[in-house]
């Protein structure tokens, strides 16, 4: 995480180093969602972190003329993270579509289920960790994309 901070913050330096010769009316968010992106790649390279899921990533992000954000927001990361819930057991599934999508307490799962909060809790560690497991590669550069994003709207709403 001290990485993922070290390339945001050194994203921001750069950022307020060039407001000068920028034209801030070009969107300073696309400018620090390829900042990040980039230096996060580098980072993984430089540091042995890079797999064939990254370079997956990579080249997804990089087919077409999509920018870095809206290519993350697009169909294609979607369309992983809906394969990774797919995989997951029906049972399984359903616990964590009504905890993430529906916003249910365990506590509302278990009533609507009629099964144990303990159950609850033991589907959605199952499920969680195999998002972990085959979303893995993704999250490093989102969390840096969303780190990112979140400094840069305090950053321009101060």
């Amino acid at each position: 995480m001290d990485a993922a901070r070290g390339i945001v913050q050194d994203a921001f330096i750069m950022l307020w180093d060039k407001r000068e010769s920028m034209d801030m009316a070009r969107n300073p968010k696309s400018y620090l969602t390829t900042t990040i992106y980039t230096r996060s790649l580098n980072y993984l390279r430089d540091n042995k972190k890079f797999d064939k899921n990254i370079i997956e990533f990579e080249e997804l992000v990089d087919s077409g003329s999509q920018s870095a954000d809206s290519a993350l927001l697009g169909k294609e990361l979607k369309a992983k993270i809906d394969e990774a819930i797919n995989e997951l057991p029906e049972k399984c599934r359903e616990v964590f579509l009504l905890s993430r999508s529906e916003n249910m307490k365990y506590q509302q799962i278990a009533d609507t289920l009629q099964i144990s909060v303990k159950t609850v809790e033991a589907q959605m560690s199952k499920a969680l960790a195999h998002l972990r497991s085959r979303l893995g590669p993704y999250l490093p550069v989102l969390l840096l994309m969303q780190w990112g994003f979140q400094e840069l709207f305090r950053f321009f709403n101060n």
